[in-house]
C-alpha cells in the first residue's frame, strides 16, 4: 500500500511538473517571441478585415522587458510600411494595429488626403479611401495636417482605411517602447457578425485568408 501511494504521488507530481513547464514555456513564447491578436475594427481595411486573427512577431524589434517595453537586446526598429501592434498612447491597456508611415526624423504632411514624406508625395498602394469628400483642416486632421517632424524614439502610424482610422493624425506619435511587434501571418479569419454557435458562423470562415502573409 505504501508503494502504491508513492507511485500515485509520483504520477501526480510528473503531471504537475509537465503542466507548470508548459505554462512557463507558453508565457515565455507569448512575452518574447510570438503573440496572437484579433482584429475587432475596420481601421485597417482592406488589408485586415474584422474577424481576422493574426500572429505578431515580438522578437523582430529586439528582446524587451515585459510591461515596460524597455529593449534589452536590440535588433532593428520598425520601418515604413511595417504593420505593427502597439499599446495605445492614450490608454496603454488597449492594443492598436496600424501601418508605420513615418520614422524618426521624417517630416509628415497631409494635403487633401495626399501624404507627403520629407516633401515627396507618397503613392501608397495600401491606402484606401471610402469617400472623395474632403474634411477641412479646421474641422480635423483627417485629410490635411502638418507638417510635423517625427521625434527620436517614436513612429507615426496610420490605418490603411484612411477615412475611418483613429491614428497618429489625431493623437500623435507612438513610443518605440510601446511597440509590441510586427504582424506577419493570418492564422484564422471569419465574420464576427454571425452568432458564435450558429451554422452561419462556421460557413463564414474565410478559408482563402488563412495563412496569408500580412504586407
Amino acid at each position: 500500500m505504501v508503494s502504491s501511494r508513492k507511485s500515485e504521488k509520483s504520477v501526480v507530481r510528473e503531471y504537475a511538473e509537465a503542466i507548470i513547464i508548459a505554462i512557463i514555456l507558453a508565457l515565455f513564447i507569448r512575452s518574447f517571441i510570438v503573440q496572437a491578436f484579433k482584429i475587432p475594427s475596420g481601421s485597417m481595411l482592406p488589408t485586415l478585415q474584422i474577424g481576422d486573427h493574426l500572429l505578431v512577431n515580438k522578437f523582430i524589434y529586439g528582446v524587451k522587458i515585459p510591461m515596460t517595453g524597455t529593449v534589452i537586446v536590440p535588433w532593428k526598429s520598425p520601418k515604413r510600411d511595417d504593420v505593427v501592434v502597439f499599446r495605445f498612447p492614450k490608454d496603454r491597456s488597449i492594443d492598436y494595429i496600424k501601418r508605420v508611415v513615418g520614422v524618426a526624423g521624417d517630416t509628415i504632411e497631409l494635403k487633401n488626403k495626399q501624404l507627403y514624406i520629407n516633401g515627396d508625395a507618397i503613392n501608397n498602394t495600401h491606402a484606401h479611401f471610402s469617400s472623395n469628400d474632403l474634411m477641412k483642416a479646421s474641422k480635423g486632421p483627417r485629410d490635411t495636417m502638418g507638417p510635423v517632424k517625427v521625434p527620436e524614439g517614436t513612429i507615426f502610424v496610420m490605418g490603411d482605411n484612411r477615412d475611418n482610422s483613429y491614428d497618429s493624425r489625431f493623437w500623435g506619435f507612438v513610443d518605440l517602447n510601446d511597440v509590441l511587434g510586427k504582424a506577419f501571418i493570418l492564422y484564422w479569419s471569419w465574420d464576427l457578425n454571425e452568432p458564435l454557435m450558429s451554422v452561419d458562423r462556421f460557413t463564414s470562415i474565410r478559408w482563402g485568408r488563412i495563412g496569408d502573409i500580412v504586407h
